[in-house]
């Protein structure tokens, strides 16, 4: 068995995205093929209406998947394709835009706290002008798997194998073999989570304080850091006087070029100028 340990840390950054909605914001444009299959990832937290209220209006993709992921707050989706759903606390959209979509996220609410996330996965030269799909799953249709004592593991995407069982979660079939898990580190507990050997593997820490327990040293995550973690089939989470809370995003690496402009990641500059066309023409979906 070999451990993961931690390769680099990046420090989420604000910014505003869609009509104005305050965001953190994980960028790893400026080393795409490092991160390969994953580009960006996306924390919307606030307690304030006038952060978030202004929304994700109509906007289009292509060429990728995107993977929403609802903490608190309820936000309405609404596609060319027809599906309007209101995501609630825990739930999970996984659309692939492939040829295209075009849809708005828009806030279901006036006041209280909005806290989520969105990640995007990229897809193979391959399946980049597949027909756009939407997927929503509730919180009660993500399983969840208790580590140690007080510790447990949400399972988005892909299978969590322990040594008692082997657990899936509802997204399966991907060709980046994703997993996506919601991990609750109880304090003064340590669990160590399987990953594929040959799969990038990012740990993203939004509540708390967790260690990586490596062979030389322990590795301190913050909370709104993204950790890459260095090859290897399993890392060792560590929570001392308060818990902690991270997204683990694992995915088997596409090794093509990858050429993204806004909304839209394709091979080729070429066909990143055809989306553009394709959009403009409205011939996109």
């Amino acid at each position: 068995m070999k451990q993961r340990n931690l390769q680099t840390l990046y420090q989420a950054h604000p910014t505003k995205d869609g009509a104005g909605v305050k965001i953190l914001r994980t960028a790893i444009q400026s080393n795409l093929q490092a991160f390969d299959p994953f580009l960006l990832l996306d924390e919307i937290v606030s307690d304030d209406a006038d952060d978030y209220m202004a929304g994700f209006p109509e906007h289009p993709h292509r060429g990728f998947e995107t993977v929403t992921y609802m903490q608190e707050g309820r936000m309405r989706h609404r596609d060319h394709m027809g599906n309007e759903r209101v995501l609630e606390p825990g739930a999970v959209q996984w659309m692939t835009a492939g040829r295209g979509v075009i849809h708005s996220e828009m806030p279901e609410q006036t006041e209280g706290k909005m806290h989520g996330f969105q990640l995007w996965l990229n897809l193979p030269a391959k399946e980049k002008m597949q027909p756009a799909a939407y997927k929503e799953f509730s919180a009660s249709e993500i399983p969840i798997v208790n580590l140690g004592t007080h510790s447990t593991v949400k399972i988005i995407a892909g299978t969590l194998s322990l040594e008692q069982d082997a657990v899936s979660g509802p997204i399966q079939g991907k060709s980046t073999q994703p997993d996506f898990y919601d991990v609750h580190v109880a304090a003064g507990e340590t669990v160590t989570l399987p990953l594929k050997e040959e799969n990038t593997a990012l740990i993203y820490t939004f509540e708390g304080r967790l260690q990586i327990r490596e062979t030389v040293r322990t590795a301190q995550l913050l909370p709104h850091s993204m950790a890459k973690l260095s090859q290897g089939d399993h890392v060792i989470l560590h929570a001392e006087e308060v818990g902690g809370r991270a997204l683990i995003l694992s995915g088997k690496p596409i090794k093509e070029p990858i050429v993204n402009w806004g909304p839209f990641v394709m091979n080729t500059s070429e066909e990143i100028e055809q989306a553009i066309y394709d959009y403009n023409q409205g011939n996109l979906v």
